[in-house]
């Protein structure tokens, strides 16, 4: 998390829901990098997993491994592989947003094949699956509850085969649901007490601005000023009462860069230069 700018207790937070292991909610207003810090858990869970190419229950083929989830990694020498129905993989870390339908979380099968694709979970074992943007599928929030009510508690889910047969899958991945509505909002209070952490991300103080707004501009090639910056609070924040948000700085320096090349002028925090991002990037709801 060194490349964060995040206050101590989101920190302590999030290591504790890493290594709790279960579940986890991070919510608050848009703009703050609910995404970004979910990502950062991906190199945060470490070590390599054995994904299975598929498995056959009652002979119904269930694929697996699908290389655009699964990153392979490869062992040269005595610590190769030997077991054939194995691949060994980094810890999946799947993301799914707004194109999220119940579908997608059951058994699809291939009527020309004959064989099914496993559901998103089933691939996200072992690893991280974050429902991005929470709320806004196309999937009731309720719909998703009543669906993984019970694999959140039991850490098993059970599917269907076109057959009739249920069978029984681990649930054995970090969830992590991001969203920018209020809890309350979207589920019950069943729901969210298996869900074991949940993180507030609120808006930037002063401070932790400043240090991001300054982190950027070494990023970007862009001389910090502090006048720059005191200008841009002063002019674009505390006269129109706007609520920072962590994502501004790089928003606004990466317009403001553009500008600078498009007229072909050293990339500065000047009053004019900043007063042209801003009135590019921000509308008035």
């Amino acid at each position: 998390m060194a490349d964060l700018v995040l206050e101590d207790q989101v920190l302590d937070a999030m290591g504790q829901a890493v290594n709790t292991g279960r579940s986890l909610f991070l919510f608050g207003p848009p703009g703050n990098g609910k995404t970004v810090l979910a990502e950062h858990i991906i190199p945060l869970l470490g070590g390599a997993v054995l994904i299975p190419y598929a498995f056959t229950v009652d002979g119904q083929i269930i694929k697996v491994l699908d290389h655009h989830n699964h990153q392979l990694l490869s062992l040269t020498g005595s610590r190769s592989l030997n077991d054939r129905r194995f691949v060994l993989c980094k810890r999946p870390a799947i993301i799914t947003g707004g194109e999220l339908t119940l579908d997608l979380l059951d058994l699809v099968y291939d009527n020309i094949s004959k064989i099914y694709e496993a559901p998103l979970q089933v691939k996200a074992n072992g690893g991280m699956l974050l429902i991005d943007d929470f709320g806004r599928q196309q999937v009731q929030p309720r719909q998703l509850l009543n669906r993984w009510i019970a694999p959140l508690e039991k850490r098993v889910d059970f599917m269907t085969l076109h057959t009739g047969k249920k069978i029984e899958i681990p649930f054995d991945q970090l969830i992590v649901f991001s969203t920018n509505l209020q809890p309350r909002d979207l589920v019950d209070e069943a729901f969210l007490r298996r869900i074991q952490n949940k993180v507030h991300i609120t808006n930037p103080t002063v401070d932790t601005f400043r240090e991001i707004f300054r982190r950027q501009c070494d990023a970007l090639n862009v001389p910090f000023d502090q006048n720059g910056l005191v200008y841009l609070l002063r002019e674009y924040y505390v006269k129109p009462k706007r609520e920072l948000r962590s994502v501004h700085p790089r928003d606004i320096l990466r317009i403001l860069v553009g500008i600078s090349r498009y007229r072909d002028v050293p990339p500065v925090l000047s009053p004019e230069l900043l007063d042209q991002a801003c009135q590019t990037y921000f509308v008035e709801l």
